[in-house]
């Protein structure tokens, strides 16, 4: 009998707005939440950054999502880490989630290394022993030895992205959300990345992945798919 899906999405539109002040009453915008009767119509500066997205995911498959940037591949991501919602539409996840889809999301600049490894990693579900268990592992993929006990402000993006990946592939979770995470930072980092992301599917879990470089996800993905102004355009 074939697994259920690791995750799906069935119909998913998302609704974004070019303003940057919006002028609805609280109560106005809490009557749309449980009215949802504007959903499927846009406003002056409205548009659709997702339209009919439907997906379907195996647990253990790697799929890479691939297009132009404004194509609509983040806020796929940011719809299945919770993030945001769908405006309309369904989806579903299981399991823990491991989202690495904004360098440095979750850290607290004012602290240190050390202190973000436990902060990040609980909100990642992992709990306290597990993170200790695990810390020095951490500290040494990372690199970051040298600069464990100084706080993350000033961290230049390259070590942002090591200490973001080096916690997230230690979370143990089921499903990982790569938003072009291996991008920045050194080659010989970039490298360790990959390898880390093939070890990952050989252990069978349920990636997504977010790459510029087709070479790459022909490497880390089983399948791909192709978006373009938030539509699905193409599947390989």
């Amino acid at each position: 009998m074939l697994s259920d899906p690791m995750l799906t999405m069935d119909g998913v539109w998302k609704k974004y707005s070019r303003d940057a002040i919006f002028h609805r009453s609280l109560r106005e915008d809490l009557l749309n939440v449980f009215t949802r009767r504007f959903d499927n119509v846009l406003g002056v500066n409205d548009f659709w950054a997702l339209s009919d997205i439907s997906l379907s995911v195996a647990p253990g498959e790697s799929v890479g999502l691939y297009g132009h940037n404004g194509a609509g591949k983040s806020t796929i991501l940011k719809l299945l880490s919770g993030v945001t919602h769908p405006t309309l539409g369904s989806l579903n996840v299981r399991g823990r989630i491991a989202p690495l889809i904004e360098i440095g999301a979750g850290f607290h600049p004012d602290l240190t290394a050390k202190e973000n490894i436990y902060m990040n990693g609980a909100i990642l579900g992992m709990k306290i022993p597990e993170i200790k268990a695990k810390f020095d592992s951490i500290v040494d993929f990372s690199e970051l030895s040298s600069f464990i006990q100084v706080p993350v402000k000033k961290y230049s993006s390259g070590m942002y992205l090591r200490l973001a990946f080096s916690i997230a592939i230690h979370s143990e979770a089921d499903v990982y959300l790569i938003d072009e995470i291996i991008s920045v930072g050194d080659t010989e980092f970039q490298d360790k990345c990959i390898d880390k992301i093939i070890e990952l599917r050989f252990k069978g879990k349920t990636l997504i992945v977010i790459s510029h470089s087709h070479d790459l996800m022909r490497r880390v993905t089983d399948r791909i798919i192709y978006l373009e102004k938030g539509e699905v355009v193409a599947r390989d």
